[in-house]
């Protein structure tokens, strides 16, 4: 299988408005690394559903596999499931395998309370919403409590709760995805640079770049880092059989530049 490229968005008004942190990003970035993957692109989305479908559609016509994290509960500020439904212009139906598993959890959450199981009570048959999917969906199987996300393609739908959100999203890689694990693994390759300008190493960057398709070259200055102080981490990222002679190029350029060099860095 070819490279993917793997993208994330993260729903809900609670992280545009800073009431929650967002811990999705950098969970996922590790849970793609240790895979030997990347994290393409990024997006946050507040609870408005024209926003959160046109964020699926491009989602879904991109090619990449995406998580999408939030909004897949039963209450009213809960819009993913419906605007997935629509970004695909499909209907919303109850996904038989989703029922069995929240019916189940309610079980569980009575015989828990010491109460008895009533599927017929107002509030369970509500309960039942969550596994209302998007006509065609398969189920992603939540170990935290049982009730389920959902995958259209190679878009991948889990809740807002760490908790449950982060074991799914390594069960749908590892599960979905075993032939993308280490394939076209990307390293970077760097150096610090001292006592040079962006604007001057630019020449530079854009001919490594131009001679070694694949690759791409990075420029991070600093002006007030702890150790190195005023720097510029000049480097190259891409597949393993790619950087070696893309970043022997740009030391040679740095060397006829006159650049002082400080410690490379490999990751």
């Amino acid at each position: 299988m070819t490279n993917r490229s793997f993208g994330l968005i993260v729903i809900g008004d609670e992280i545009l408005s800073g009431k929650r942190v967002d811990k999705h990003m950098p969970k996922v970035i590790e849970l793609l690394a240790a895979r030997g993957h990347q994290l393409a692109w990024s997006e946050y989305v507040g609870d408005v559903p024209s926003r959160i479908t046109a964020a699926l559609a491009r989602a879904f016509a991109s090619g990449d596999i995406v998580f999408s994290t939030g909004g897949i509960g039963a209450t009213p500020d809960d819009h993913t499931r419906q605007c997935a439904a629509a970004a695909l212009g499909v209907p919303l139906a109850l996904h038989p395998e989703a029922e069995v598993l929240i019916r189940e959890r309610m079980q569980d959450t009575a015989r828990e309370q010491g109460t008895t199981y009533d599927p017929d009570r107002p509030d369970n048959v509500h309960r039942l919403n969550m596994g209302v999917f998007p006509l065609g969906a398969r189920i992603i199987r939540n170990p935290y409590n049982k009730i389920p996300g959902f995958s259209v393609g190679d878009v991948h739908f889990v809740p807002g709760f760490p908790v449950m959100a982060w074991p799914m999203v390594e069960s749908v890689l590892d599960e979905r995805y075993p032939d993308l694990a280490g394939a076209g693994r990307a390293v970077e390759k760097s150096v610090i640079v001292f006592g040079a300008m962006e604007a001057s190493l630019t020449p530079l960057m854009e001919a490594v770049e131009l001679a070694h398709p694949g690759v791409r070259v990075f420029s991070l200055p600093s002006v007030d880092h702890p150790e190195y102080g005023k720097h510029i981490e000049l480097g190259v990222k891409g597949a393993v059989p790619l950087i070696d002679a893309a970043y022997a190029q740009m030391l040679q350029g740095l060397h006829e530049f006159g650049a002082t060099l400080g410690p490379e860095v490999v990751r």
